[in-house]
């Protein structure tokens, strides 16, 4: 597949992943802190997760695929040598900083979140850690094109 394909790939991806938690932020959270109103949120996911876990999934595989392009390939990832390994481990680092979130968020806050809108709170700090996490990553990826940092 060409670079170019798959970098208009990973940025549809980046769109729906980060402008889908970027709506959460500033079109429902403050509504359902507001209101004391868990469903909110739980609508929301709902709705919103095929979408963004398949986005998720095709910006992991179109970044691995890009990153092998770039010569980054596994054996390099975490090295921080070259500015592009220091580009695709820090996203990588960020990642896996994600999927802990994602984690902690479905097996330890949703399931006591939907019984308890004591809990949105840190449902808040989980979606508000994702999002900047993800604008993160989209701000560290512009900078391959200027060679990596």
């Amino acid at each position: 597949m060409s670079h170019h394909l798959l970098l208009i790939i990973h940025l549809l991806c980046a769109s729906i992943w980060v402008g889908g938690h970027v709506l959460l932020v500033f079109g429902h959270l403050p509504q359902a802190l507001r209101e004391k109103n868990q469903n909110i949120i739980l609508d929301y996911e709902r709705k919103y997760e095929p979408v963004g876990m398949t986005a998720l999934v095709l910006l992991v595989v179109t970044g691995i695929m890009m990153a092998y392009k770039y010569g980054v390939s596994i054996e390099y990832w975490f090295h921080f040598e070259t500015p592009i390994e220091k580009v695709v481990s820090t996203k990588l680092l960020l990642l896996l900083l994600t999927v802990l979130f994602a984690l902690s968020a479905q097996f330890r806050v949703l399931p006591k979140l939907k019984n308890n809108p004591g809990k949105l709170p840190e449902m808040t700090f989980h979606i508000i850690s994702v999002t900047l996490i993800g604008v993160l990553m989209l701000v560290f990826g512009s900078f391959v094109r200027f060679g990596g940092f």
